[in-house]
């Protein structure tokens, strides 16, 4: 098996997992700082903003696309804004199946 056979695989799997989790509505960009958000709230309890800015994710992505997707997400329900904290720190919500 090739290397890019491998990486095939590997991306119907994450398809059918993201599918079953219900991130499939999500543009590429939002599940990416969903997942960021996912991966930096597992160090701490609210996600910064320049945390999600500064994660290997991100970094490929405009900031103008990343608040852009970031609002979107706290729109949707994925995200929300800490009630503890100032803003630009929120908490990462579980999706809705």
């Amino acid at each position: 098996m090739t290397d890019i056979s491998k990486l095939a695989e590997l991306r119907k799997l994450m398809l059918g997992m993201e599918r079953s989790i219900g991130l499939e509505e999500l543009s590429a960009v939002e599940r990416d700082v969903y997942y960021a958000a996912t991966d930096l709230a597992q160090q701490t309890t609210g996600v910064r903003t320049t945390g999600l800015l500064s994660h290997a994710l991100m970094q490929d992505v405009s900031r103008p696309t990343f608040f852009r997707a970031l609002k979107s997400l706290v729109t949707k329900g994925y995200l929300s804004q800490s009630a503890t904290s100032r803003r630009g720190v929120y908490v990462v919500n579980p999706p809705a199946n």
